[in-house]
């Protein structure tokens, strides 16, 4: 059972007090770069365990009345139709999702900006989608000269020709999905505009991982390392900060190589007051001191750092990523001196697997013998196996509310006449090649069991009990299976074994 080792409330206290600080150091307004997730930072309530995945949406709506919000997207992100692995839509989708969200938080958008714009077809259309929605869009083409001639950045070729966005409020949040979206681009830009206007504006950073105040190879920096290692992004002590503080802070290699550049375009645009003497110095990232139970963090960042090898082995099966990603995380783990198998469900998937392939042995079945484990909030661990009616992961999961509802194992939930009616109907009517249900099918099906069967309907209260619960499949999940895990909030892993010895799978 996890044991909260993060106090929302004292880092909400922390982070807010140091935004409105540098407000009021900067100026007349902060262009504040809000880097990884706004909403849903899974990866933070993993490798922090007590942290509220929207305690920033909580932060914006406490600084609301005071922030505007611009919400930046890259033009190529969009034309490759990139995907949000952890919900897994595209970003131009998400950036739609974000939208909607902001105002169900009663937080407005200022505008969106398309960076890198060069009139793409699908930029285009998303463009027109949403400014005929209403939504303000503006359009930033490639910097001019950067990042060498500053001159040239810093001028009316450079800054200069990307569209202003007006804003109101002395604080501006620029968010984005993503990496790469444009988004200290924007905020570099809105400054020289400002101060061609005689407004004093300023820069900063809120960017959650690494932790600058942990030390660099403590498990949830290492953890950040893990989950950017197909980016390449790692993890080093700020040299800038060593020399002007002769203090160590952690930052990553992006932030330092960027700095020297960085520096000299805030200095060109508002003289040496309105920079920086350290990369570090530019964040306002209180996470660290919310953290009130260091081996509980550690321990949940070594078990990020696991589910993050599980994650980029099958990437690499699939061809998604080379294999110095995966090498990346291996000497992560064995700088903590961590395996895959510490992962407390992994062994008992392996097992069921195992056990559903000696229960076939003999009858002829050359299939693929699956197993899969769930770990519920009290520890207890529970398994299931594929068969010919349902896939692993589907009575994994009847078997886990049953358990959480106090039902014998030998009551059905779902009658062996509704499942063969299924098997039937995806076999013989719809002409599929795998007639066993996923879990999305299962779902349904227990739904309208629940309609006329009471213990079907409390083993289904049950279900929200799994959100957030480890599991564990010996083999990647098919895309009705992982689709179901995503909306009950399971965090899986899986061993890199296709579920199937077809290539194409529905």
């Amino acid at each position: 059972m996890t044991h909260a080792g993060f106090d929302n409330e004292k880092y909400l206290e922390e982070q807010t007090r140091e935004i409105l600080e540098r407000v009021e150091r900067l100026g007349d307004k902060l262009y504040l770069e809000f880097g990884g997730k706004l909403m849903y930072d899974y990866h933070a309530a993993r490798v922090l365990p007590g942290f509220d995945p929207n305690v920033k949406m909580r932060l914006l709506r406490n600084l609301k009345s005071r922030a505007d919000i611009i919400l930046c997207i890259y033009a190529g992100d969009i034309e490759r139709k990139k995907v949000r692995a952890d919900f897994g839509i595209t970003y131009d989708v998400d950036a739609l999702k974000l939208i909607d969200e902001l105002k169900e938080w009663g937080i407005g958008i200022t505008g969106v900006v398309i960076t890198r714009f060069e009139n793409q077809p699908a930029a285009r259309i998303f463009r027109n989608k949403l400014e005929r929605q209403g939504v303000r869009v503006y359009t930033h083409g490639f910097t001019r000269g950067y990042p060498t001639d500053v001159d040239l950045v810093v001028s009316d070729e450079g800054y200069g020709a990307n569209d202003y966005i007006e804003t109101t409020s002395p604080l501006v949040v620029v968010t984005g999905p993503g990496p790469g979206s444009g988004k200290m681009a924007t905020c570099l830009s809105q400054c020289y505009h400002d101060h061609l206007r005689g407004v004093k504006s300023g820069y900063a950073k809120f960017e959650t991982f690494p932790i600058w105040s942990l030390p660099l190879k403590h498990p949830v920096n290492m953890a950040y390392e893990a989950a950017t290692a197909d980016i390449g992004d790692f993890n080093m002590l700020d040299p800038f900060h060593l020399e002007a503080y002769d203090a160590k802070a952690v930052n990553y290699n992006r932030d330092v190589e960027t700095f020297p550049v960085l520096k000299r375009i805030l200095e060109k645009i508002g003289g040496a007051a309105a920079s920086y003497r350290s990369p570090t110095d530019m964040g306002v990232n209180r996470a660290g001191f919310g953290i009130v139970d260091d081996a509980a963090v550690r321990a949940a960042a070594c078990q990020e750092i696991i589910r993050r090898y599980f994650r980029y082995s099958c990437e690499y099966l699939m061809g998604f990523v080379g294999k110095d990603t995966l090498q990346r995380v291996e000497l992560l783990m064995n700088e903590l001196g961590i395996k895959p198998e510490d992962r407390a469900v992994v062994e008992p998937a392996r097992r069921a697997a195992a056990e559903a392939e000696a229960a076939q042995n003999g009858k002829g079945n050359a299939g693929v013998f699956c197993g899969a484990a769930l770990a519920l909030p009290d520890g207890t661990i529970v398994t299931g196996k594929n068969s010919p009616q349902m896939h692993a992961t589907s009575s994994l999961v009847l078997n886990a509310i049953k358990m959480r509802a106090g039902i014998p194992d030998g009551i059905h939930l779902l009658s062996p006449q509704i499942i063969g009616h299924i098997n039937h109907l995806k076999g013989k009517v719809l002409g599929e090649r795998s007639v066993s249900l996923n879990l999305d099918e299962t779902l349904i099906a227990l739904s309208i069991s629940a309609a006329t069967n009471p213990t079907a309907q409390a083993a289904m209260e049950k279900l929200t009990d799994l959100a957030g619960c480890d599991l564990h499949s010996t083999h990647m999940p098919t895309p009705g299976d992982e689709d179901g895990l995503r909306k009950l909030g399971v965090n899986i892993t899986s061993d890199p074994q296709f579920a199937s010895r077809n290539l194409f799978v529905m």
